[in-house]
C-alpha cells in the first residue's frame, strides 16, 4: 500500500434540514507532508470531535482503487483525491485484507488500524443524495480509521509496511458488514469484543447483541 494524495479541509459550512452546520468533510490534496497526531491530523478541520477524530478516528483513509466505482455513479460531481473525507487516499488499501489490530509503518509514524467508516448525512450532502449512505453500506469498502501509536509527518509516496499483524481475523470488511448486518454472526460478534483496536463503547454495543 502506498499513499496517494495527503488530504486537508478547512471549515465549510453547510445547510441540514434548515441549520447551518460546519464540516470538515470537504477536504483537497495538499502540496507537501501533513502530520499525523494522536489525536486528529495537523491544520485539519475537525468540527464535530463527538463523531471524528479522538485516539480511534485520529485520521482517515480511503482506497484510491474505489474511486472508478463512485465516479461511474456519480459522474457529475467535481472529483478530486479527498472526495470521501479522507486524510489519506492508499494504492492497493483493501479491506477484506486489512485486520482490525493491525500496525503499520508509514512515513515518520506508527499507525493501527481501528474500525471502518459509518457514513453521516454530510456525505450526502457532499454527494447531493443521502442515497449514497445505502449505497456506502451495502458496497462495503468503507476506507478505514486509525490510531496513532506514534506521531510523524507521512507524504505522497510513502508505503505503508505492516510491522505486526493482529492476532484476531477479523477484517474491516467484515466488521463493516457486521456493524450494518440484521442478523449478527456471533463468531464474528466475539472477535469485535475481544479486539482491543476497538473502542470499548463499540465493543460493549456489539456485546449486547450475543
Amino acid at each position: 500500500m502506498k499513499i496517494t494524495s495527503t488530504n486537508i479541509a478547512k471549515p465549510t459550512t453547510i445547510t441540514w434540514r434548515g441549520k447551518q452546520i460546519t464540516t470538515g468533510i470537504y477536504k483537497t490534496p495538499t502540496h507537501g507532508p501533513i502530520y499525523l497526531g494522536k489525536n486528529d491530523v495537523t491544520q485539519d478541520e475537525v468540527t464535530d470531535r463527538r463523531h471524528h477524530g479522538g485516539a480511534f478516528k485520529a485520521c482517515y483513509l480511503f482506497s484510491a482503487e474505489q474511486y472508478p466505482y463512485w465516479k461511474n455513479l456519480y459522474p457529475h460531481l467535481d472529483w478530486n483525491w479527498g472526495m470521501f473525507g479522507e486524510n489519506l487516499t492508499v494504492a492497493r488499501l483493501n479491506e477484506t485484507q486489512i485486520q482490525i489490530g493491525d500496525i503499520y509503518k508509514v512515513g515518520g509514524a506508527l499507525i493501527q488500524i481501528t474500525q471502518p467508516r459509518e457514513p453521516c448525512f454530510k456525505l450526502g450532502v457532499k454527494f447531493g443524495s443521502q442515497l449514497v449512505l445505502k449505497q456506502f453500506i451495502e458496497h462495503g469498502h468503507s476506507g478505514t480509521y486509525i490510531r496513532v501509536l506514534e506521531e510523524g509527518h507521512v507524504k505522497v509516496g510513502d508505503e505503508l509496511s505492516l510491522v505486526k499483524q493482529s492476532n484476531n481475523s477479523l477484517s474491516t470488511y467484515a466488521l463493516n458488514h457486521l456493524l450494518f448486518a440484521k442478523t449478527k454472526d456471533k463468531t464474528l460478534l466475539e472477535l469485535a469484543i475481544n479486539n482491543v483496536a476497538l473502542p470499548l463503547k463499540k465493543r460493549e454495543k456489539l456485546k449486547a447483541f450475543l
